[in-house]
Order: structure tokens, then sequence, then C-alpha cells
């Protein structure tokens, strides 16, 4: 018997019984078996009687047997036959043609083995051999290529996967991707092919796209998914479609992706199934980064607002975890001050040095109103046209935009040129956010008519005339309740908002104040005392009415704050109310105000603190939130982080420990972004509550410890010298992975810190650690006390070093534990490896305790003394060295002379 096609046989049926047959074989201990062994394998199914035919001939005959057991024996053990018969280029050839015949068998399973094996000869091919590309394109590709189409399904998935994992290695050419992959692609996926065809022709083609070319994606596949985009009769496909939507964007560009791509993406946003929208909803960003700030701000963001208010809940919960990311690609580094380098790290650029911004009184740098061009207005204002329109007016908006045809559109015309003109009307909250009617208009002209009631009204105190009085009266409050119902009515169509209902409701109270203080038509017109009380008592007026009327205007003033009861020396009580109401509310929507991404977008962000939220959204949403807040602010920039302070202060006291857990881990990388004054002043509070909080949040903390601290100023760094001690302290002792995270942090903070400091807070805990129950935590405490005497001898506190030497001999040096003296020798191993001091320090003050332990009972010990001995020691002083070694010998301790020597 041929002893070539006899190892490959045998090979081959053991792999029937081993999961990785293929590997080598001492694995499995072949080389213990003997060749009785060897005739026990192949006697199932190797005829012994026909021996004249040559190994060839016998793997041809085994890989046609009737046997379909014998058969897939063959496939399985093809990657050992190749290797056997690689050496001959003729052999090679005939196994490989005989390989193309097995793909042909009729039995599912042979072609399912044959197809598994198909990535791993493709992989010892082209390490193996030189003309690997002709041959795998000839033998192997079109195998792959074929039972993509195959009847049977386990066939079909076998040579998907080993598709992908060929393109993953990067084994097929271009030109058999061009020629004989994306052609069967794209006949599967014909409107006339068989639905199961489809739908797995389109799964494989949207995991195929990763990892192409540009030009081969966008000349070959991407007319046939934006046709599959639409398919009306299987939404598996549209599924698909969605929700690998965001890696053809990102693989053709921005060009293919706005002009091909965004109206697919509209249409596919408004499917009549949720699953689909949800995976719109999922993929968002990855769209957005692939598109214009302009069609980003002006057509992406009101899509998305309409998938935050889509009405299955499980598309807006989608919608919500990924608005954060959505915000995130607004961000633009010469508005926000920092940027990414290539490590990953932000890096700050100069703010300051930008002309065009100014200081506020916080100290924060806002951009003047004069450097927003006029295209920054236009774009903003096609925003705000467009935003409200639902997803079918959206698409059909896309190429050709509408911004003059509707009154909406002339009022924002009208308010930009305003904008250009005055900052008030610039930081005016319906210039950013549409759904918000503008209300400055009718506040100044209520305004504007207070002040000409009280001159009027102060001239009639010099000429009184009690018609004209009563008239100007009644006709104030008359106009004062048709300006409230006119904002009322403007803001009626917005009630989805919940800030403007909590508009509405402060409205509606003003206007039933102002109507109850109002004459009715059939009323006689008498002198009111209630509309100047403050008039009558400064003329001396004494009657019981005025004076009734003086206390109930008294109680109501006394209620405001101070600003208010400044605006209640108004003529009428109602109309302060109402002035008040709408000043307040628009001082409160200005705090929110920025003109760095849409304003609906903040909005809806900052909602998501909001605890109806998590009720009709999702429960973790505010987690979401908290995870998403570093992106946020980085794209608002520090100018603005007074539109999330107030979230960011809800979240980090929320009940739910692990939203506040993931504050705590991203706190540091927020502070990068704040920069120091406004760490200081906002979130060093919140760190301080992170402090206090359970172990799950206070080790998020602990963690980025030390990158935390540096960003803060010496004085305030000082402060929590004292509170380190706290981190000894665990909800559970347990948790010794809390305590080597301490001392990790406290190697990287020693250099914020004098040597004053690092001697009287840091020594003790870091002695205290070296005592730890857990080896794991002493081991990097001896690391740290090493830190610390480098530290102290770096800046010549060679008296503050000796005292921690001494301290450490007595404690470690004569410890009565032998794990105490193992860690006095490690230290000083370190400490000589380190160069942590000089050495004739070392020899005068840590030597002589040192060689003390090399006849210690322990030989744990004597290793590390014989470790610390072999190190720079061994050189400066060889003669003591040479006398230790020369005393181990005596003792019998030919192991650490030998490490030694």
């Amino acid at each position: 018997m041929d002893p070539y096609l006899t190892n490959c046989l045998v090979i081959a049926g053991l792999s029937l019984y081993f999961e990785d047959g293929h590997d080598d074989l001492d694995d499995f201990g072949f080389d213990d078996y003997g060749t009785e062994c060897d005739g026990i394998r192949i006697t199932a199914f190797l005829d012994a009687g026909q021996d004249n035919l040559t190994p060839l001939g016998r793997l041809e005959k085994y890989a046609f047997s009737e046997n379909v057991f014998n058969r897939q024996i063959v496939a399985r053990g093809l990657l050992d036959v190749l290797r056997e018969f690689s050496d001959n280029e003729n052999d090679f050839i005939s196994v490989m043609e005989t390989v193309a015949r097995m793909s042909e068998d009729g039995e599912p399973t042979v072609r399912a083995e044959l197809m598994e094996q198909i990535p791993n000869i493709a992989m010892f091919l082209h390490e193996s051999r030189p003309n690997f590309p002709a041959a795998f394109s000839r033998y192997l590709v079109p195998i792959v290529v074929r039972y993509l189409t195959d009847p049977n399904n386990q066939v079909r998935k076998t040579s998907q996967a080993a598709l992908l994992v060929l393109l993953e290695q990067g084994l097929i050419s271009k030109a058999d991707m061009e020629t004989k992959v994306c052609p069967v692609l794209l006949d599967l996926t014909e409107p006339s092919s068989d639905d199961d065809y489809k739908i797995e022709a389109v799964a494989i083609m949207c995991k195929v796209v990763t990892m192409l070319s540009k030009d081969t994606v966008e000349h070959l596949l991407l007319p046939r998914f934006c046709e599959l985009c639409s398919d009306a009769r299987l939404f598996q496909v549209r599924k698909v479609c969605a929700a690998n939507f965001g890696e053809f964007c990102s693989i053709v560009g921005q060009e293919a992706t706005e002009k091909l791509l965004m109206p697919k993406f509209f249409d596919l946003c408004s499917d009549s199934l949720w699953g689909i929208r949800k995976a719109c909803a999922e993929c968002f960003m990855m769209v957005s980064n692939s598109t214009s700030p302009e069609v980003r701000r002006s057509k992406l963001s009101p899509l998305f607002i309409s998938l935050i208010s889509d009405q299955s809940r499980w598309v807006r919960q989608a919608a919500f975890q990924s608005l954060g990311r959505f915000i995130s690609t607004f961000a633009n580094p010469s508005t926000t001050g920092l940027h990414f380098r290539e490590d990953g790290r932000l890096r700050n650029v100069l703010l300051l040095s930008c002309p065009h911004s100014l200081r506020r009184n916080d100290g924060r740098a806002t951009p003047s109103p004069e450097h927003v061009s006029t295209a920054d207005s236009e774009e903003l204002h096609n925003f705000d046209n467009s935003h409200t329109l639902v997803p079918e007016e959206m698409h059909g908006s896309f190429t050709h935009t509408n911004s003059s045809d509707s009154p909406t559109a002339t009022n924002n015309a009208k308010n930009t040129k305003e904008a250009e003109q005055t900052d008030e009307n610039f930081n005016s909250f319906h210039y950013w956010r549409s759904p918000l009617p503008d209300i400055s208009g009718e506040l100044e002209m209520l305004s504007c008519q207070k002040m000409e009631e009280v001159k009027e009204e102060k001239r009639e105190e010099e000429e009184p005339t009690e018609n004209c009085n009563d008239s100007k009266s009644n006709h104030g409050k008359q106009a004062t309740s048709d300006q409230i119902q006119k904002v009322l009515d403007c803001l009626q169509p917005h009630m989805d908002d919940p800030d403007v209902q909590a508009q509405v409701q402060v409205l509606s109270a003003a206007l039933k104040a102002a109507q109850l203080d109002s004459p009715t038509d059939d009323s006689p017109t008498e002198p009111q005392p209630e509309l100047q009380p403050e008039l009558q008592t400064e003329n001396g007026a004494d009657s019981p009415s005025a004076e009734s009327e003086s206390l109930e205007v008294q109680s109501e003033i006394e209620v405001q704050s101070t600003d208010e009861e400044q605006m209640s020396k108004t003529p009428t009580s109602s109309e302060s109310f109402a002035m008040l109401a709408c000043c307040s509310e628009c001082k409160r929507i200005n705090l929110r105000f920025q003109n760095v991404i849409p304003q609906q977008l903040l909005d809806q962000y900052l909602s998501m603190t909001d605890p109806a939220r998590a009720q009709t959204v999702d429960t973790e949403i505010a987690k979401h939130c908290a995870f998403s807040l570093p992106g946020v602010a980085l794209t608002l920039g520090r100018q603005n982080w007074h539109c999330l302070k107030d979230t960011y202060e809800t979240l980090a006291t929320d009940v739910q420990w692990k939203v506040r857990r993931t504050l705590a881990f991203s706190i540091h990388e927020l502070a990068v972004i704040l920069g120091d004054q406004l760490t200081a002043a906002d979130l060093v509070p919140i760190f301080n509550g992170f402090l206090k909080d359970l172990d799950e949040v206070r080790i998020g903390v602990l963690k980025h410890l030390y990158d935390f601290l540096k960003l803060l100023h010496a004085d305030k760094r000082r402060e929590y010298l004292y509170q380190l001690q706290e981190f000894m302290v665990t909800d559970n002792s347990r948790n010794w992975r809390f305590r080597y995270e301490l001392a990790e942090q406290l190697i990287l903070i020693i250099e914020l810190y004098s040597h004053y400091d690092v001697y009287d807070y840091l020594r003790e805990i870091a002695l205290t650690l070296c005592s730890d129950k857990v080896s794991e935590v002493r081991w990097i405490s001896y690391k740290l006390v090493v830190e610390i005497l480098q530290k102290l001898y770096a800046c010549g506190a060679d008296d503050l070093g000796l005292n921690f030497i001494n301290e450490l001999t007595v404690r470690f040096c004569h410890c009565p534990k032998w794990v105490g003296r193992q860690a006095f020798a490690f230290i000083c191993q370190a400490v000589v490896e380190e160069d942590c001091m000089p050495m004739e320090q070392f020899s005068q003050h840590l030597l002589p305790s040192l060689l003390s332990l090399s006849s210690d009972p322990v030989a744990n010990v004597r290793v590390l003394v014989a470790k610390a001995l072999r190190q720079s020691v061994f050189i400066l002083h060889q003669e003591k060295v040479q006398g230790i070694i020369v005393k181990l010998s005596a003792f019998g301790f030919t192991k650490l002379t030998n490490s030694m020597a």
C-alpha cells in the first residue's frame, strides 16, 4: 500500500472524530500509534486488495465512491491531502481537478463538508504556493460562487460564511469580485429572483460591501441597493437594507449619498413597518457622517425629529439612544475648541484666539452676533422651514426647498433680518426653534404700551380727569387681554412640546386674571380704585376701597421675586403677571440657546431626563443620555455648557446608580472639554459627590482620578489629599480590585504633589496597602513605595527619604512573617532597577538589611535577595557579594548562587 495515500486517508478518517482534524498530527499523538492501529483505522473504507492503484487513483476512487461516508471523509481531509501532494506540480493540479469534480457531488452533506474546507485550503495555498492567485481563481472561486445558488440551505449558508472569510483575509482579487462574485449577487437580487435567495443575497451583499473598494461598490452594487430599498413586496429586503444603510453611505462617500441614497433613506424612515424605521434610527449617525453640514442640519435633523416622535415606542427608543451620537456629528473643531489627535485623545485649540468671540460675565466665550454670516442665517432659515414637514413632504422637497411660499417663511425671513441688526432679536429662541412662535414683538408692544400708559397717568395726575382715566384704564386692560390671547393662539398648534405646554399654562392664568379685572360691557364706567393703588397712595388717598385693594395688590407682590416687585409697579396686577410670565419663560428658554445644532435636537436631548420619558420610551433612557453627554458637550463646546449644566446635575443625582456610574467614568473627559474654570465651578461639586457614592460609582472616579486631578489648580487639587484615605474603605472588603486600582492611581498622582505632601499623606496609604491580604494589591503597592522613594530623593529630601527607609526596615525587614521580609527584598530589588536613589545611599541604608536576609530560612525570601544582589549592586560591591555567594554555597544554596552568578 502506498504510504502517501495511507497517511492521507488515516488523517481524513480521524478528522471525523475530532473537531480540529486539520491540526498538526502531534496534537493527537499519532506518533504513539503503531502500524496495527493504522490498519484498524483504514479498514473501514480502504480495500486492501487494490494495492496496485496509484495514490492519485486511490484518492479519486474514494472521492467518487458510491458510499457517501467515504466521500465525506475525503472532503474533510482535503487540506491534508494537498499538503502531501503540494510539492509536485502535476500531482497538485490533479488534486485540484479532483476537488473541482467533487464540488458537483449530489449529496448536500458532501458539498457542505467541501465548502467548510475552502477557507483553510485557500490559506494554505496562499502561504505555500507561488502561483496561488491563478490556482485559487481557477478552481476554488467558481465553487464558492456556484454554491451561493445551491438549492440546499446548509450549503448556501456555508458558502456565504466562506465568502466572508475569504474577503476578510484578502484572498479574493478585485477582478474575481467584479467578474464572478458581484454578477451572481446581482442575479440573485433581481425582481424575478426567488424570495429566499433574494433575502440571503441582500444580506451577503451588505456584508460584502464593507470589504470592497468605493469604485466597485458605486458602479456595481449601489444601483441595485437603491432598487432593493424600494422593494414593495418583501419587507425583509427593506429591513436588511435599512440595517446596513450606514455602511453603504460610508463607502460611497458624500456625493453619492446625497444624490442617490438620501431619497431612499427618507422613504425607509417613513416605512409602514416599525422595524424598518427602528433600523433607520440605529444607523442614523453613520448616515449623518456621510453628508454635508447643510444637509445634516436642514434635512436630516427634521427627519430625526420625526423618528423621535414616532408612534412606535421601539422606534422612539432607538431614536433616543442614537440622539447623542447624531448630535455629535455636528461637532466642528473651529467652534468646539477641541479636536482629536491621531491617538484618539482630545487636544485643546486656543479658542481665545478667535476674533469673533466675546467674553461673557461668567467667563465663557460666546460667538459674537456679527460673526454669523448670511449663509449661516439662510442655512438655519431653511431648517426652520423644512423641519415641520412630514417625511413625504421632506422627500419631495429634498431637491427643491421652498423657502418663500408660506407665511412662515416670510416671518422667518423677517426674523433673520432683525437678527442681523440687534443682539436681542438674534438671541430670540424663535430664531433657532421654529415650533415656538416669536412673542418678542408682542412683549415689546406690551412693554411699550405699559410705558405709554404710565406716562399718560402721570400727566393725568397733574391734570386729573376721571373719564379720561377710566377710558385709558379700560382700554389698557382690553389691549392686554387681546395681546395675551393672540400669543395663546400662536402657541396652540405646537402643544406637543412640553415647553409650549408650560408657557400656555402661565399665559392662560394671566389671561384669566386680566379678564376678571376688565369691566363688562353692561357695567357702569366707574373709577376703578384697584387700577392705581400706588398712585392713590402717593396722592394720600385713604378710602376703605383703596386701602383694601392696596392690600390685595401687596399680597400678590410678596410672592414675586425682587425683579417681579419692580415690574409689579405697572398699572394693573394682571398685566404685570402676564409680563412677568412671558419674560421669565423667554429667559428660561434663552438659557438653552446655542447656535451649533438645531434647537429641537437639543430640546429633545435635554428632555431625556424627564421621568415621563422613562415610562413612555425606555426605562434606561437616562443612562443613554449620560453615556452620550460628553459627545454632546464636545459638539456644543464649552461656550454652550450652560445648555447642559442643569441636565448634567440632574443625571448626577439620578436614583439609578448605573446613571451616576456612567457619569463617573466620563467626568475626566468632560473636564478636558470644559476647561479648568468650568471644571472647578461645575464639575468639582459633582466629583465630590461621586467620592461618597456607592463603590460601583466610586470606581469610575477612581479609575481616572489622576486624569481629573491634573486638570485642577494646585490649591484645589491639594484639597483631595485629605480624601484619598477614604478610598481605603469599601462597601465590600473582598473588593480587592478597588484597592489595586487605588495603588495604580497613586503611582500616577505622585507627580502632581510636592514631596512634603507625598510624605505626609501618600506614605501612610502606601504602607497600609503593602500589608493588604491580597497579594496582587501588595505587589503593586511595593511599586508605589519605590515611586515615593524616587520622588523624595529626586526632590533632594534625603532626610525624609531616610526616615521612610527606616520605617520600611522596621516594618518589613524585621517582620515576623516571611511575606513582609519578601516585600523588603522586592522593594530593594525595585529600588536598584529603577535607580531611585544614589547607590551610596542604598549601600549605606538598605544594603546591610538586605544582606541580613541572605540567610533567611524561607526560600522565597532568599530568591528575591539573590535577584536584588544580581543587579548593579553586584558591580559596585563585588567583594561583599562574592562573600555572600561563598556563604550561600556553604549552606548548600546552589540554586541561589547560580542565579546570582
